[in-house]
């Protein structure tokens, strides 16, 4: 049971950093009333967060290589909370700008560590499943955002949902305080792991760069879906929007699922390859659907922005197994900086192609990236139980408390 545990907080620490990282978007408007500020200073504002977790994920994650996780998770929640406290107190564009930058430079602690943490208390042949469940935690704290950052902002102006956001930051690092375990760094795992620099192969280059390359089709979906049905199917924003919801349902069911079939088969890449491979036609169908509009345009953008998010947990699970426990920290902080990267440039850029093209022209590129990412995906042994395992419940795990 512990290792559910482990699970459970890793998940939840992962959804809190997302409700805070992710909800500041819902509250532009009032930003921009309650602050005087202007659309773009408002999205200015709106990027610190992102900013700020880029810059720290790889200190993070060696801080993580070598104090363990809990330290870490507990240290970065903390003091999230505090800088987010401090943030529901001030005005002004710079000073809140500040404040954001530096809370999600503490909230990257999350993203570096509680991956790791997850990875190190499964066994092979369930880690493709826990990491699923666990990357689901991004779309669960974009919806937890979604439900609770308007009504909040709309009664109690932005320090609203910047309390809330600190409130369970503060939770969540007590809980990873006092029930949190470091998986064991000693044992039977530690002869079968790799060793060594892992970056010196390709494999894990590979697995950055190939899920880099799926951002773009996940994020081109996720940025001009609702916008295409609104401007070009005549659909209302309320009904694209619940559209657009389900979709999240979808991908976080699609990373579980997807994890689960990684677990069944031995291996993380095989199944990325052959959904990157789903993605590309989806993507393609899609552009055809945006040149030759019909009924079925809206099924496809559902499917799409539903299976686009399906790799991710594959990703992350191939970094961990590929990068072992000496690494897993960096490599992980390495994978979410280029994820966060290739995130932050897609809707910028593929704006500017939709703008000038149209949206056929912007989901058909988006295509041929994820037909590249297959060609990208590297080819790794399948991997057993036997070869990749961390230590599950028993004596052996006696991590630090």
């Amino acid at each position: 049971m512990r290792r559910w545990m482990m699970l459970a907080l890793g998940t939840a620490a992962q959804t809190v950093a997302c409700v805070f990282v992710y909800g500041l978007p819902y509250m532009s408007d009032t930003l921009r009333r309650e602050h005087g500020l202007s659309l773009t200073q408002v999205g200015l504002l709106v990027a610190c967060p992102t900013v700020g977790l880029v810059l720290a994920l790889v200190v993070w994650g060696a801080l993580a290589d070598r104090y363990g996780e809990r330290i870490v998770l507990t240290v970065g929640l903390s003091a999230s909370s505090l800088l987010l406290a401090a943030g529901g107190a001030v005005s002004g564009l710079v000073p809140l700008g500040a404040l954001f930058m530096l809370a999600g430079a503490a909230s990257a602690s999350v993203y570096a560590a509680s991956g790791r943490l997850v990875a190190g208390w499964f066994s092979a042949g369930e880690r493709g499943l826990a990491m699923g469940i666990r990357q689901a935690s991004t779309p669960l704290g974009m919806g937890i955002a979604a439900l609770s950052v308007p009504a909040l902002a709309a009664r109690d102006g932005v320090a609203g949902p910047v309390v809330l956001a600190a409130v369970l930051c503060g939770v969540l690092a007590v809980l990873v305080g006092v029930f949190a375990v470091d998986p064991a760094r000693e044992g039977q795992a530690a002869s079968t792991e790799p060793s060594g620099n892992p970056y010196r192969q390709t494999a894990l280059w590979r697995i950055h760069a190939a899920s880099a390359l799926l951002c773009v089709p996940q994020f081109t979906a996720g940025a001009f879906a609702l916008v295409f049905l609104v401007d070009a199917r005549g659909w209302s924003a309320v009904h694209a929007g619940q559209l657009l919801a389900a979709a999240q349902v979808v991908g976080a069911l699609s990373r579980v699922v997807a994890g689960r079939w990684s677990d069944r088969v031995g291996s993380r890449v095989r199944p990325m390859r052959q959904l990157a491979c789903s993605i590309a036609l989806v993507m393609a169908a899609t552009a055809a659907g945006a040149a030759w509009p019909s009924p079925a345009t809206g099924v496809l953008l559902f499917i799409a922005c539903g299976i686009t998010a399906s790799t991710n947990g594959l990703a992350f699970t191939a970094t961990a197994e590929l990068a072992g426990r000496s690494w897993s920290g960096r490599a992980m902080g390495i994978q979410n900086t280029g994820q966060n990267l290739a995130a932050s440039l897609t809707p910028p850029l593929l704006g500017g192609l939709i703008t000038a093209a149209g949206y056929a022209w912007g989901f058909l590129l988006a295509a041929a990236v994820g037909a590249l990412a297959v060609r990208v995906v590297p080819v790794v042994p399948a991997r057993t139980q036997d070869q990749t395992s961390a230590v599950t419940e028993g004596p052996a795990l006696s991590g630090r408390r």
